[in-house]
């Protein structure tokens, strides 16, 4: 993949918090397996653990714009590159993950 295809890949939790209020057609999806799910959770999130993404293309497709998260973000930068490759070019990886959208946005969400 070309360093243009992956540019704009990484967006901070502040600018999703951001989007999220003002776009309610982002799909949010949270990449980590069920059990890092059951322990914590963004609200408005959906779950679709990384393995799963391939088989969820048509519905990642059909999505206005799509933000990927996971515990410190290395797998949604991996989704996110991944669903670029198949030329969803707008989708996008939060940086830190829901570890860094517990420190910065909102401390409910539990760290683990």
């Amino acid at each position: 993949m070309s360093a243009d295809a992956m540019a704009n890949i990484e967006i901070t939790p502040r600018e999703v918090k951001d989007l999220l209020a003002r776009d309610p057609n982002v799909l949010f999806v949270d990449v980590r397996e069920q059990w890092e799910y059951d322990t914590a959770r963004i609200a408005g999130s959906v779950l679709i653990p990384l393995g799963d993404i391939p088989s969820n293309l048509q519905r990642l497709e059909n999505a206005e714009r799509v933000v990927f998260f996971c515990h410190h973000g290395m797998r949604s930068l991996d989704a996110a590159a991944w669903l670029r490759s198949q030329g969803v070019e707008g989708a996008q990886s939060m940086t830190g993950g829901i570890e860094r959208w517990s420190t910065e946005i909102d401390p409910s969400v539990p760290r683990y």
